[in-house]
């Protein structure tokens, strides 16, 4: 610009002009070339990045919804979408583009020092916009944020249950309930929105008429022969240069924000559960169970459910734990397959701390079936080998013993019978024996039953039976939670749970007749399969 308008226009020379536009297009070109480039290196930095952190963040997250009982683990990975998102976007290039701005302003002093304390002006009366960004919407950005996370949360557990909301007509209230707090978002983000739309035009309102303004100040400069009219025109680039990135930044504070946030809370969930240390990899467990004086919590809450919890199982022993509605039993399957860190005492399969485990080793020595059967998106055989390799033989093997084979071969596909959305809708009763099934993969040392009959009928109750007599014939060691005297008759020891406390334990003969003579307890049976089928026939 300088050149065309001090020397093209004076000497009316056509082939300096074509020279110069032709030294100008390579250059744009170059500069074309130069920013594709810093956008794909960007782009590729930031998967870098996801890569290397996801799994990490993943391990953390889960870590936090096993101690904190935290509702929206998955909001961490969101958080790191968020920050892969920035790094690759243009919110990081105008921050990559700030470096830029000392050396226009140098160049400004260097055309004419009134120029120069224009520019810096301009810069200073930026950065106070954006300090006005910076204090006017931070606490509206966190704000919305933290209701979007718990609203989406919210909204979770409620589509859990539709069927329930739509039975008792419930949809209307949480409906209403859910709009409230959505149009609270709402809110906080049109006022976000409307300040920084304001602080955006006020910013290219300063930018627009300083640059107006250096063009004066260029022309005064000419007339009194100062600077030549090329600079003059250059002044006001110049300016626009210094000022453009500031400008924006202040658009893009919002961005900034938002990944400043989700890397300070990635940061503090990697720094309170960071990647487990490698541990000596330990034999497979023969299943001997050994609690030593655990006092337990839910997660997140103070106070223990479990006290003083202390007894032994050897290798092939099958438990019963009973006890009154909310005396703990529960907490207590959570407990011994780890789920649970006690607050003291220790769990130890075969002498070690189950807790100290590297848990991708041990899981495969453990088969837990919560009181809440949830099965994943995938193929019947998926769920039952724990979506590891499928091994055919295994996953029939434990179809068989579980007593589930015949009615999966029933199912459309048979094992590769698809569950999830847009899948086969098992009943509860199924559900269960395909997760007794999943608990049961691989001859696991130690299985935790929890209500295994909660929703089985007289045939799938006595296919639990005779899986359970299974297990202690093959010397696994399992615990059952169950109120049915049909399951506690398969059982070698007995423990009476009340209150979080153990009041009884000893072999079932033992806590049986005691608690017979307090008469509190009618005898019990194995059903027999004569005995089954006469109650289905009846």
């Amino acid at each position: 610009m300088l050149q065309v308008y001090d020397r093209v226009l004076v000497s009316k020379n056509t082939t300096t002009l074509l020279m110069l536009t032709l030294l100008i297009v390579g250059l744009y070109i170059v500069i074309a070339m130069i920013e594709s480039a810093r956008a794909q290196v960007m782009v590729r930095l930031g998967n870098r990045l996801d890569i290397k952190l996801s799994q990490l963040v993943f391990n953390a997250a889960f870590k936090r919804k096993m101690v904190t009982g935290d509702n929206n683990p998955a909001q961490s990975l969101a958080e790191l979408d968020q920050i892969r998102q920035f790094l690759s976007g243009n919110s990081l290039f105008a921050l990559l583009d700030i470096p830029w701005t000392p050396i226009y302003l140098f160049i400004a002093f260097l055309v004419h020092p009134l120029l120069g304390y224009l520019s810096l002006g301009g810069i200073t009366l930026l950065f106070i916009l954006t300090l006005v960004s910076e204090i006017s919407t931070k606490r509206p950005i966190q704000q919305a944020h933290a209701l979007t996370i718990n609203n989406a949360s919210k909204l979770n557990k409620q589509l859990q249950n539709a069927d329930a909301i739509e039975a008792m007509g419930m949809l209307s209230t949480l409906k209403s309930n859910w709009q409230e707090q959505h149009n609270k978002v709402l809110a906080l983000q049109t006022q976000i929105a409307d300040k920084t739309a304001g602080l955006s035009s006020l910013s290219r309102f300063v930018r627009v008429l300083l640059q107006s303004i250096a063009l004066g100040a260029g022309a005064l400069l000419v007339i009194g022969g100062h600077i030549t009219p090329g600079l003059m025109i250059a002044a006001s680039i110049i300016l626009g240069r210094v000022l453009n990135p500031v400008e924006q930044v202040i658009g893009s504070w919002k961005q900034f924000v938002q990944f400043r946030s989700a890397w300070h809370q990635l940061s503090t969930l990697l720094k309170e559960y960071p990647a487990p240390k490698e541990v000596l990899t330990l034999p497979r467990p023969n299943g001997n169970i050994s609690v030593e004086s655990v006092f337990a919590a839910a997660p997140g809450q103070p106070s223990p459910l479990l006290r003083n919890i202390s007894f032994q199982l050897e290798q092939g022993e099958v438990l019963g734990i009973i006890g009154p509605s909310a005396s703990g039993k529960t907490s207590l399957a959570k407990v011994l397959v780890g789920v649970w860190k006690p607050l003291s005492g220790k769990v130890r399969l075969d002498g070690a701390d189950i807790c100290q485990w590297d848990k991708a080793l041990l899981g495969p020595s453990i088969g837990y079936l919560p009181q809440d059967v949830e099965l994943f998106d995938g193929t019947i055989a998926q769920n039952i080998a724990r979506f590891a390799q499928n091994d055919s033989e295994l996953i029939v093997a434990a179809a068989l013993l579980a007593g589930v084979h015949e009615m999966i071969l029933r199912l459309p596909q048979g094992y590769d019978t698809l569950l999830g959305a847009g899948g086969y809708q098992l009943s509860g009763g199924q559900r269960q024996r395909i997760g007794l099934a999943r608990a049961v993969y691989n001859n696991p040392a130690f299985i935790v039953l929890d209500e295994p009959n909660a929703n089985l009928d007289d045939a799938g109750e006595f296919a639990l039976v005779k899986a359970i007599n299974a297990l202690r014939t093959q010397g696994q060691t399992t615990v059952i939670i169950s109120h049915r005297p049909t399951l506690l008759g398969v059982v070698n020891k007995v423990l009476l749970l009340n209150d979080g406390v153990i009041q009884e334990f000893g072999t079932r003969d033992q806590v049986f007749a005691h608690l017979r003579q307090a008469n509190v307890l009618k005898p019990v049976a194995t059903p027999s399969p004569s005995t089954t089928e006469q109650q289905r026939e009846a």
